[in-house]
């Protein structure tokens, strides 16, 4: 019922900048945080960062906090993942995904994700 578009991925060099976009269209009006999650080659899939719509509260993975900021645009139902300071190890599948719950951690809606590779 949510369904969610990832844009923005690239090949950027060690130390540039890449701004991901989520576009989120349905029953949006359920949602109560997005977050962004990303899986390397060889690596599980981990959290990267998160927002919630009511408060604005954001939530950041210690590998990416001071260099990454989420944010979100509610006339467009778009959040936004802006990646500064790349290194190598940011290089991943990067997706976006809906928790409809304030208490259950579990993501309900994925969407496709978006390529980011960084080079060195």
């Amino acid at each position: 019922q949510v369904q969610l578009v990832e844009s923005g991925g690239g090949l950027v060099q060690a130390g540039g900048s890449l701004r991901l976009s989520c576009a989120a269209s349905g029953r949006t009006f359920s949602s109560y945080r997005v977050g962004w999650f990303r899986q390397a080659p060889g690596k599980e899939r981990e959290f990267v960062a998160s927002i919630t719509w009511s408060g604005g509260s954001t939530n950041y993975a210690a590998s990416v906090k001071g260099r990454f900021t989420i944010s979100g645009d509610n006339a467009k139902n778009t959040v936004y993942l802006q990646m500064n300071s790349l290194k190598r190890e940011d290089t991943a599948v990067y997706y976006c995904a809906v928790r409809k719950s304030r208490t259950q951690p579990t993501y309900d809606y994925w969407g496709q994700g978006t390529q980011v590779t960084v080079s060195s």
